[in-house]
């Protein structure tokens, strides 16, 4: 069975959750996100090693209990999610496929990560998602509707985002090189005009950004376990 290495960007304060400490240190229960973020990651039988970008300034990641397990590296990241992605790839070797997951999605099922580990028998990586169920509103800068977006083929992208480590490397440091700004890995090679990959997953699967999040990460977590 193959085994994977997983990058986790964490360099991020989340301003967006109007708390005094970065969201991923926020607690669920008795831990932390990013705690219930790498656990669920590590308890996969196909990942062996999790890779943690940092801010350089972060000083509570290595208070926490699982700040010492063997599977476990830090590099220091950058002030982009890109920059933070490509420090945890140059320490890498001999990595054939690699995943990206935020720090702040606890709520990924390891049946979704089955689908989307599958593609490695193929030479094309793709990203978690799901199809946008509502109606689309394009606005303005006040505002205002502008148009009514065709939701037909759109999806949300998540994460784990899987590809071939050196089509992501490559991918990421055309992206910086040009001063192209990225939102997720799947951005980076799309702008190289590769091909990605959707795989159907959960929309358990949240990313905690505002308040509101938390407790609905919260409710998912609970009833997982």
């Amino acid at each position: 069975m193959q085994q994977f290495t997983v990058i986790v960007p964490a360099a991020g304060i989340g301003s967006r959750m109007a708390a005094d400490i970065p969201k991923q240190y926020l607690h669920i229960d008795n831990k932390t996100i990013i705690e219930h973020t790498l656990e669920r990651l590590i308890s996969h039988p196909q990942i062996k090693h999790i890779v943690v970008a940092l801010a350089a300034d972060d000083s509570h990641f290595q208070t926490l209990a699982i700040a010492g397990q063997s599977w476990i590296s830090t590099v220091v990241g950058g002030n982009t999610r890109a920059k933070s992605v490509l420090a945890g790839l140059q320490i890498l070797h001999n990595e054939d496929w690699v995943l990206v997951h935020d720090a702040a999605r606890p709520c990924m099922n390891h049946h979704d990560l089955d689908k989307l580990l599958a593609l490695h028998t193929g030479n094309v990586g793709g990203i978690l998602a799901f199809k946008v169920r509502d109606t689309m509103k394009r606005a303005n800068s006040d505002n205002l509707v502008v148009c009514t977006e065709s939701r037909e083929n759109l999806w949300h992208a998540l994460t784990p985002q899987f590809f071939p480590y050196q089509t992501l490397l490559a991918a990421l440091t055309s992206c910086m090189q040009n001063n192209v700004e990225i939102t997720d890995e799947a951005s980076a090679i799309e702008y190289c005009d590769g091909q990605v990959i959707l795989v159907e997953g959960s929309n358990e699967n949240i990313k905690i950004t505002r308040p509101d999040d938390l407790a609905l990460a919260t409710f998912y977590l609970r009833e997982q376990q």
